[in-house]
């Protein structure tokens, strides 16, 4: 598959709640992607915040964003005989940013289920090795913010991209989501979602290569079969700053740092995003032009949510990395 073009954009957006058919404004702030000189203290602040040990609940949803259930080889025999479904699993995931080096390392991995507080003594059955930096391993964009949000675009076997996107709770630092958009590429133009992974993680403390785990102590739940957002919630007028990155140009690295813009409006109807549990949701939405746009959302406390999105050109090549608004 031909390299990808990419803008990335993430934002925070305030939502205030409807008292008649026309939804009010709330100030808000937003984050985009623009090429820019690379900023030190911007990644010094980003490799401070993304490290440590990210322990939480992970799921995979279908494309509609149907819960999938765990194997039944991995589920213990005690939720068999109950008939208890299993759709999460429990997750580390330590993470290590140099400082100097703009080298981020991380690992994905999945524990299998345990009944209790057994948690303490849970075993790996995967583990995930990721870089960014260096051998990139199939990295084809990047965007990172100095709150600790990134985006990241991973070319894998078979024309099949992993889309990336780490949300950082601006309400609480210890607190994140990475959504994942797993998706097919048809004849280098046509972008098909595939299948979406969710993880809900907490911070547990700085690096330690995954040797602790949270275990009982663990501040979060399952999450994967619990009631998903309501569309009303998304719909409506958000007003907010927005930062952006551009790849995909000439002599553009695909290491970006999203800086910020101007702040904008932006209207959802709600009705056609893919609506998850948590107060989370995406979509991929084709425009005439052929252009396809990812993105990702996280309807926080007080009518305020954060966003990440990707354009891609018509050629599936990222035109701009992630942006947050």
């Amino acid at each position: 598959m031909a390299a990808s073009s990419v803008t990335a954009i993430t934002s925070c957006f305030l939502h205030r709640p409807r008292f008649s058919s026309s939804p009010l404004l709330h100030d808000g702030s937003r984050t985009i992607l623009k090429v820019q000189d690379k900023s030190i203290e911007a990644w010094s602040q980003f490799a401070k915040r993304v490290s440590g040990e990210w322990d939480g609940f992970g799921a995979d949803f279908s494309n509609e964003g149907k819960a999938i259930e765990l194997p039944e080889s991995v589920v213990p025999e005690t939720y068999r005989e109950w008939e208890v479904k299993v759709f999460d699993w429990q997750t580390q995931c330590p993470t290590l940013a140099e400082p100097e080096e703009r080298v981020l390392q991380y690992k994905s991995i999945q524990l299998l289920p345990t009944v209790g507080c057994e948690a303490d003594a849970a075993t790996q059955y995967s583990v995930d090795e990721r870089k960014v930096g260096g051998e990139n391993g199939g990295l084809t964009a990047f965007a990172y913010q100095s709150s600790g949000s990134y985006v990241a675009v991973w070319q894998q076997k078979d024309n099949l991209l992993e889309l990336e996107y780490c949300l950082i709770n601006p309400q609480d630092r210890e607190s994140r989501v990475r959504i994942i958009q797993l998706i097919q590429v048809l004849n280098n133009t046509e972008m098909v979602l595939q299948g979406i992974r969710v993880f809900r993680e907490q911070w547990y403390g700085p690096f330690r290569n995954g040797d602790q785990l949270g275990g009982c102590a663990i501040r979060d739940s399952a999450f994967a079969s619990t009631a998903p957002m309501a569309a009303s919630d998304v719909a409506g007028i958000w007003k907010g700053s927005k930062a952006v990155s551009t790849f995909g140009t000439p002599n553009t690295e695909i290491f970006q740092e999203l800086f910020d813009d101007k702040v904008q409006n932006s209207v959802r109807d709600g009705d056609n995003n893919i609506l998850l549990p948590k107060q989370l949701w995406c979509s991929l939405k084709h425009s005439k032009e052929g252009e396809t746009l990812s993105e990702v959302g996280w309807l926080l406390d007080h009518g305020q949510a954060i966003t990440s999105s990707c354009l891609f050109s018509s050629t599936a090549k990222p035109q701009a990395s992630p942006k947050l608004q």
